[in-house]
């Protein structure tokens, strides 16, 4: 039963972190952003704002942060990209240390499972049994707790390190935007980071 609920549990956060990240964060970040640069380079502040206002993920918020302001100030706009990027990325990695945390206590509760259910088959099979003496079933049933533990687990692991890149990516994301987009406001030469 602790480990339904654990599992349950586990892929709630799995489910809700994917929805939150992928799902509503994540855009096609590089034909976006090259629009919106693009835009605000040629003076069309309203459409770049409109093309903003028509998304819902992390990088259009910022960037509409950005184009309704008045400040022409080079240190406040980016203290602007900075606070705007700071409201964004505690939601992206909220509840993602609980994976890593969910999956150690489902691996654990399958061993306390093992050791509980190999107790009981050694005591039903009399005290002076051995692994080597007790029968099969008992040997099987007592592992299967511990093989659930580790099915649980093992996605848990593998999502949250998906989850983390993902995050990253769009971390990643926002910085780029945020520094071309104050560029392009205060009209300094486009810098394409990541780009050659």
């Amino acid at each position: 039963m602790p480990l339904l609920v654990v599992g349950v549990l586990s892929f709630v956060v799995l489910v809700e972190r994917f929805v939150t990240i992928v799902i509503r964060a994540r855009i096609n970040a590089r034909p976006f952003i090259e629009r919106v640069i693009s835009l605000v380079r040629a003076d069309k502040l309203d459409e770049a704002l409109t093309l903003c206002a028509e998304h819902h993920s992390a990088l259009p918020d910022v960037g509409l942060i950005l184009l309704r302001n008045e400040i022409h100030d080079e240190g406040d706009l980016r203290r602007m990209a900075e606070a705007s990027s700071l409201t964004v990325l505690p939601a992206l990695r909220r509840r993602l240390a609980w994976l890593p945390a969910l999956a150690i206590v489902a691996v654990l509760l399958g061993i306390l499972g093992c050791i509980s259910n190999l107790s009981d088959a050694i005591r039903l099979s009399g005290h002076a049994a051995t692994l080597s003496t007790m029968p099969v079933d008992g040997v099987a049933d007592a592992l299967r707790p511990l093989g659930a533990g580790l099915v649980i687990a093992i996605p848990l692991v593998v999502g949250h390190a998906w989850l983390v890149s993902e995050s990253e990516t769009i971390a990643a994301q926002l910085a780029e935007f945020s520094a071309r987009l104050v560029n392009a406001l205060l009209r300094r030469p486009d810098v394409r980071l990541g780009h050659r």
